[in-house]
């Protein structure tokens, strides 16, 4: 017997809930809700754009995913040099 040669189980790709085409037709059914919703309560909207850019910016920044604080301007290969 070889003690070298053995096998692995291959892992099989997991299979998602939905397919492909199922949540596409779903986000299509909210883009169309959403519009709908929008076009209805326009006026209320159209008062606080300024809010709802202003809510952006923070939510924008933290689903961005730049790879966490701390590390802006600084090169990935070079360590820390603990002087500020």
């Amino acid at each position: 017997m070889n003690t070298t040669h053995h096998e692995h189980a291959t892992a099989t790709p997991r299979a998602s809930a939905m397919s492909r085409p199922v949540k596409i037709g779903l986000l299509m059914v909210a883009v169309i809700a959403g519009f709908f919703l929008a076009r209805e309560h326009w006026d209320h909207l159209a008062g606080s754009w300024v809010f709802l850019l202003l809510l952006a910016c923070p939510l924008m920044h933290l689903f961005h995913g730049h790879g966490g604080h701390g590390q802006h301007g600084k090169p990935l290969d070079k360590p820390d040099s603990g002087k500020e």
